[in-house]
């Protein structure tokens, strides 16, 4: 794993100093791999329904492109 800086504005630095219980890293993390799956599936949703489906249900990939 690589470590990134990330600069946020003085104010939501405080709020983040006040609850230290929140893991930020996580925040930040869950953020970035949300983002970046919705540009995946706006590039080709066929493509990431498929993977979905293959995760969820452990189907043969594909079965899942036959018509």
């Amino acid at each position: 794993m690589v470590n990134v800086t990330l600069a946020v504005p003085e104010q939501i630095h405080k709020f983040m100093k006040q609850h230290n219980e929140i893991k930020w890293t996580e925040v930040a993390r869950q953020a970035i791999i949300k983002k970046i799956t919705e540009i995946e599936i706006n590039k080709d949703p066929l493509r990431y329904y498929a993977l979905k489906r293959l995760a969820e249900e452990g189907d043969n990939a594909e079965d899942l492109f036959e018509f």
